[in-house]
């Protein structure tokens, strides 16, 4: 059964008379008698009574008018759903971001976001730059935020934002570090996978410093435990400016005055997935910002 066949049989069944719910419908009678005859013959069923030149519902008429109504609201719903995501009344974008990304960078855009779209509902989960990219991947999420290296033919990228690197340690700190200083340090390190991790090892290179030797890092799960490990004295680090800011502040840590490249933060979606306009929208206000 199709929409139009319903609308009709409900609209001749509560105005009991085909050629005037034929005008309420705007078509033509013989229309809208076909429409009730292919409902009843596709289904095998007598809809109405022909009484002269009038009509009435069968037994099946009556118990299945209520059922065509119920599925007309909900075709009602749909189309006002679909009407509402279209003017970003209503729509869910699912996403996924680093640590960095996710605790310091994204609330405040956020909620800025929000404050002009209030009917979106936003879901973000938090994973390093490896799980981010597997997520968009098979298609669980439509969107990743992430800063580490990225390439895979089948993820399309944009850059929404930029991020600045410091070196850091406990005070009083190596101060403008020699590779010397670099190579024999104590180095705290996020795990492999992470933005953190990637940006760090890519800025020493540029520098032409060699990555930490792994076997006298130690290495940690979170921004937060790294740049705790490094107050207490553990070693030094490479951190976002945005995670260390507070602590330079607060001078428990120090910057150690090594100039280091600005890292990109990347959005990815999944080039062979429909892009929604919630998701959209929420890609635009990120670069326009």
């Amino acid at each position: 059964m199709t929409p139009e066949q319903l609308r009709v049989f409900v609209t001749v069944a509560e105005m009991q008379h085909v050629t005037r719910a034929a005008q309420v419908l705007n078509m033509t009678q013989s229309t809208a008698s076909a429409a009730i005859a292919a409902l009843e013959s596709r289904h095998d069923v007598r809809l109405f009574d022909r009484i002269g030149r009038g009509i009435a519902l069968t037994e099946e008429g009556r118990a299945f008018l209520p059922e065509a109504r119920a599925v007309l609201a909900r075709l009602t719903e749909a189309e006002a759903m679909l009407s509402d995501t279209r003017s970003l009344a209503r729509g869910h974008i699912r996403m996924i971001a680093s640590q960095t990304i996710a605790g310091y960078w994204l609330p405040a855009r956020i909620a800025s976001f929000r404050r002009l779209h209030p009917g979106l509902t936003i879901t973000l989960t938090i994973g390093n730059t490896r799980d981010a990219m597997e997520e968009v991947l098979r298609g669980r999420l439509d969107l990743a935020l992430v800063e580490g290296r990225v390439s895979d033919p089948l993820l399309e990228r944009r850059e929404i934002g930029r991020d600045s690197l410091r070196l850091v340690s406990a005070p009083p700190g190596p101060r403008c570090p020699s590779a010397q200083v670099i190579r024999d340090a104590d180095w705290v390190l996020r795990e492999a996978g992470s933005g953190t991790r990637s940006s760090a090892e890519d800025a020493l290179a540029d520098l032409g410093f060699e990555p930490p030797a792994l076997g006298n890092a130690l290495v940690l799960p979170s921004n937060e435990a790294v740049m705790s490990a490094v107050e207490a004295g553990a070693g030094i680090a490479i951190l976002s400016a945005l995670v260390v800011a507070r602590s330079l502040d607060a001078g428990s840590l120090v910057d150690c005055g090594l100039t280091l490249a600005p890292r990109p933060f990347y959005a990815l979606r999944h080039k062979g997935h429909y892009l929604t306009r919630a998701t959209d929208a929420f890609l635009r206000s990120l670069q326009d910002s």
